[in-house]
């Protein structure tokens, strides 16, 4: 294995994995190996359709055939499946070749993979922030631009799982072992929360009869998505910055009339939105807390 920057690669790829993740890793990696790489599937229909997307790349029989062949082996399974992936690539004795294993999970760092540690290979986790929906080729050049969050096992070993993210085109950053949770909560508030948020909005739209919610909010969400990473909490509009009580208290008894499941989570992001406020500007002289913990009154 060679390479500090771009210029990264193998003598053989390794894929643990059938999934989005696992394909866009094969596609985006195998320029880099030497040989034709190999991927492993438990099952093995999808681990031929996966192996199909690249020319030559060949379908392991076992966990062990990919830990003695490859080099460099990427882990693209289930959070809860990596660690068994990792002692099913341990278990055949010591890896005396000394292969960079990796895995692309967000919430756990180097110490599931302590068994191949033990056996012998260099372990990493790297993970791309990014969501993968299954378009392969879209996938990989998103990953060309996007950050990954490394934790290596040790400095050297962080510095070669960098020299992997540049050879994907992304931009590396750390993360430590003990802060990996907090860091894959941080990413799910933020993007899995964000669909929960928009699914609430496009349904109370429904409830006042606008037929293609989502068309309507695209722009507002866009624009407000960019102003948001542009200045932060700085970009806040609306009727919580402004203490407009009177259009809070329509906001509550239009939701609880015609759309009462929208309640609980506007109630408790419009408070986090006046603590943040608060936070920066103290106490604020209106009634919209009140309002919020409170019963709405009536139109």
């Amino acid at each position: 294995m060679t390479g500090t920057t771009a210029e990264f690669s193998c003598d053989r790829l390794g894929i643990f994995g059938t999934g989005r993740v696992a394909r866009a890793m094969l596609l985006g990696l195998a320029p880099a190996s030497r040989s034709a790489p190999l991927l492993y599937g438990r099952a093995p229909d999808k681990a031929h359709d996966a192996a199909s997307l690249v020319q030559g790349v060949s379908v392991a029989e076992s966990p062990e055939a990919l830990a003695r062949q490859c080099d460099l082996i990427v882990i693209a399974v289930s959070d809860d499946a990596v660690a068994d992936a990792a002692h099913a690539l341990a278990g055949h004795g010591p890896l005396l070749h000394d292969p960079l294993v990796f895995h692309v999970s967000g919430r756990s760092g180097v110490a599931v993979l302590e068994p191949l540690r033990q056996a012998g290979a260099r372990t990493a986790a790297i993970h791309p922030v990014m969501t993968f929906m299954g378009d392969t080729d879209t996938e990989v050049r998103r990953m060309a631009g996007a950050r990954f969050a490394v934790t290596g096992a040790d400095p050297r070993i962080s510095a070669q799982a960098a020299a992997i993210v540049a050879r994907l085109g992304g931009t590396p950053f750390a993360v430590g072992e003990e802060m990996r949770p907090l860091y894959h909560g941080a990413l799910s508030h933020a993007a899995n929360h964000l669909a929960t948020l928009l699914e609430g909005s496009a349904g109370a739209l429904e409830a006042a009869g606008v037929a293609e919610p989502y068309a309507v909010l695209a722009p507002l969400v866009r624009a407000a998505v960019e102003n948001s990473l542009d200045r932060g909490f700085a970009s806040l509009s609306g009727p919580l910055l402004r203490g407009d009580e009177k259009t809070i208290g329509n906001h509550l008894a239009a939701f609880a009339r015609y759309d009462p499941a929208i309640l609980p989570a506007y109630r408790a992001m419009a408070l986090a939105t006046l603590d943040l406020l608060e936070r920066d500007k103290g106490p604020l002289a209106n009634g919209c807390r009140q309002l919020l913990e409170g019963q709405p009154p009536d139109l």
